[in-house]
């Protein structure tokens, strides 16, 4: 995160995870962020990318992936989640498929399932598309 010499906040984005983010989509699975920060940024980015199911400021993750959950009449097993931080270790251990970018902090490391190779920000999360596209194809465009 950046912020502007009028204190604007300016965030970059890495173009190789929003573009596996399309891929999956594209596959038919529903993609959601659930942010405990508000930003303009993520706003338009999410636009851009064709993400709907966007919960910023959230101060429980946890409840707001159940209710977006049911929304999407999905299981908690049925859902993987990427975090980073303390704010998403409770949600990381509720999914049935959890990962922490490398340079996650230790907590969010320790109840993942898997640890990516490359740290947030640095094309972590299209390692995790890329995997769960690998892993499951014929699984794939359920629509969840």
């Amino acid at each position: 995160m950046y912020y502007g010499a009028r204190g604007e906040q300016l965030q970059s984005f890495n173009i190789k995870d929003g573009f596996g983010l399309k891929c999956l989509a594209r596959a038919g699975v529903a993609i959601a962020i659930i942010s405990g920060r508000r930003s303009a940024a993520v706003t338009r980015r999410c636009r851009e990318l064709g993400i709907r199911h966007v919960v910023q400021g959230s101060q429980d993750k946890v409840r707001d992936f159940r209710t977006l959950a049911a929304r999407l009449e999905v299981s908690a097993a049925q859902c993987a989640y990427i975090g980073d931080d303390l704010p998403d270790v409770a949600l990381l251990r509720t999914v049935g498929l959890a990962f922490a970018v490398a340079d996650a902090h230790p907590s969010a490391r320790a109840a993942a399932h898997h640890v990516t190779q490359l740290p947030g920000g640095c094309g972590a999360v299209r390692e995790v598309c890329d995997r769960l596209l690998a892993a499951h194809p014929a699984q794939l465009g359920s629509g969840h």
